[in-house]
């Protein structure tokens, strides 16, 4: 340290043997200084305390996690998430700054170690498209992390999300309420947490009720509207037995098979009931407005930020979060008598 005991630039660079020019350029991630050299800085800087003295969350940055956008791209979800973590950073004196870190990107490694190697800012990882493999480099983040509509079963994070299972488990329950027996499932094709959870969710309910699920009546589509619309038009070609209800992924997927049901003559409620998930702004005006799951995503926003600042307060038990819905009743399911 230096004469007046506290740790300075100055004192890395006596340690480390790089320039203090190097050790600055380095602790603000400047470019220009290798990753080997980074690494060093950072490591020394640590052990002396220089980056303990300022521990204290100075701002947030909300990563969104991009691996192939068949989710995030044109998602009207994400924004109204990103709207809660923003309003409870801000209550909390913190800035937020928003970042993109897209997985097939030339530049992923650069933008990625950018963002390990920051000290004062605490991270919101946006974790929707990720799969296990994609968290295993960010256990190395210097900075506080929660993640976000995600879950590492490995990794030592904090996590929040929807209640996607017991939410799944409702819409079974209510179908069965309205006498439906045979009940299907629209399952996205890019296979996320959430939507593993959503299916096991279906099945489970399914299971207790006694009722079989069909193989045929288990339909993988795209996962925007438009692929969704075309899959299912694939799949009526074939002619099949139609279940007198479907659970769908999500409200973009049901907004595509609605679309194929009515080109291909199918009377939505009469001839079958639709439910999806997330009541996106669309749902309530759709013809018919779907019955689906509201979820409250400025919350889920909000809450992970109030996570983060306790991960900063010293407590570093891991904990997952689970942010309950609504059941919005509206006019795409009938009652079969």
């Amino acid at each position: 340290m230096n004469g007046n005991g506290k740790p300075s630039v100055k004192r890395i660079s006596e340690i480390t043997g790089f320039s203090t020019a190097t050790v600055s350029n380095a602790l603000n991630m400047k470019k220009g200084v290798n990753k080997e050299t980074a690494e060093r800085i950072f490591q020394v800087a640590e052990e002396i305390g220089y980056l303990s003295a300022s521990k204290e969350l100075r701002s947030i940055r909300f990563v969104l996690f991009r691996r192939n956008g068949a989710i995030v791209d044109g998602s009207t979800f994400h924004p109204f998430v990103i709207e809660g973590v923003e309003q409870e950073a801000k209550e909390n004196g913190l800035s937020t700054l928003f970042v993109q870190l897209d997985y097939h990107a030339e530049n992923y490694e650069e933008q990625l170690n950018k963002i390990l190697m920051e000290a004062n800012s605490g991270v919101i990882l946006l974790a929707t498209e990720m799969l296990e493999e994609d968290f295993v480099p960010f256990v190395n983040c210097r900075s506080p992390l929660v993640l976000l509509d995600g879950w590492s079963s490995r990794a030592n994070f904090s996590g929040v999300m929807i209640n996607n299972m017991d939410s799944s488990l409702h819409v079974v329950d209510y179908l069965v309420e309205q006498g439906h027996r045979k009940i299907g499932y629209i399952r996205g094709s890019y296979r996320i947490q959430a939507f593993w959870s959503r299916e096991y969710g279906y099945r489970q309910g399914m299971l207790n009720h006694g009722l079989e699920v069909r193989p045929e009546w288990v339909v993988t589509v795209g996962t925007k509207t438009e692929t969704a619309c075309a899959d299912m038009m694939k799949w009526m070609e074939t002619k099949p037995e139609l279940p007198t209800a479907f659970f769908v992924d999500d409200d973009q997927i049901a907004y595509g098979i609605m679309q194929a049901l009515v080109k291909n003559g199918i009377r939505i409620p009469e001839d079958i009931s639709i439910v999806g998930f997330d009541d996106l702004a669309y749902s309530a005006v759709s013809v018919p407005a779907l019955t689906t799951i509201r979820v409250h995503k400025q919350e889920m926003g909000r809450e992970a930020v109030r996570r983060l600042l306790t991960c900063t307060s010293g407590r570093k038990e891991r904990v997952k979060v689970e942010i309950c819905t609504d059941f919005i009743e509206r006019e795409s399911v009938c009652r079969i008598r």
